[in-house]
């Protein structure tokens, strides 16, 4: 009965994906037995492999850290992440590379704005940047931070300089510390386990397309049990409608 089953799905999903999807009156613990019973068990992979090192190159001017792992907010637009993350294509004699670089909003997890490129240039990054930007109400009323890592596109002079010109609070995590910016890898996780890593891509269209595809029913249809059901775009519409 469940309309989307996907192997990296686990049982609190599943469970809303019941209860919003199907209107059932069923406990976690007994989706959970059954899942088990039916091995149905959500499947690990392991990240780390091929990960793109966003720190390598000329080194420009570090921001300190304003984020201190408090994911937590209450307000659309205050703090948002972004990181880069390599995605593969091809055979496997001769594997071809794009990258992603989205920005995430931490309240609620909607993904504001993205690019897919051949190279993580900082150009693509500003891309991705200009897309939250025409997101943002002119009387927001506070203002926004972003936070990365220490990767070479944050730290270059026209990175900050177009923070600063949109009055944006830049922040980063410590080189070599990644917990200040776990929230921008749960987001890759989840990606990558539900269409990339299950999936084969022949060429370059095709993932991206994929890619594509999944970001769009991330925001508008994948249900979160955090969200109370609601998938990312509408809990975030929900909210900067009350504030502007």
């Amino acid at each position: 009965m469940i309309k989307h089953y996907h192997p990296a799905f686990g049982y609190w999903t599943v469970t809303d994906d019941l209860r919003v999807k199907w209107h059932l009156k069923i406990n976690h613990k007994r989706v959970y037995r059954l899942m088990q019973a039916n091995h149905l068990s959500a499947k690990v992979y392991n990240l780390r492999a091929g990960k793109y090192d966003s720190s390598k190159g000329p080194q420009g001017k570090k921001a300190q850290n304003r984020l201190h792992r408090r994911f937590m907010t209450d307000r659309p637009l205050q703090k948002v992440v972004t990181d880069i993350s390599e995605f593969r294509y091809g055979t496997m004699s001769m594997k071809e590379r794009v990258y992603l670089s989205p920005f995430k909003d931490l309240y609620g997890g909607v993904i504001l704005g993205y690019t897919i490129t051949d190279r993580p240039l900082t150009s693509y990054v500003l891309a991705g940047l200009q897309q939250v930007i025409n997101k943002r109400p002119n009387n927001l009323g506070y203002r926004m931070t972003i936070h990365s890592d220490q990767g070479i596109q944050y730290q270059s002079h026209a990175y900050r300089a177009a923070l600063k010109k949109q009055h944006i609070f830049q922040s980063m995590s410590r080189r070599g510390n990644c917990y200040d910016n776990a929230a921008m890898e749960s987001f890759f996780h989840t990606m990558k386990v539900e269409m990339y890593f299950t999936h084969h891509y022949a060429t370059k269209a095709a993932l991206i397309q994929a890619m594509e595809t999944w970001i769009g029913y991330y925001n508008q249809k994948r249900d979160r049990h955090k969200l109370k059901g609601a998938t990312p775009n509408a809990y975030w519409d929900s909210a900067l409608k009350k504030i502007v």
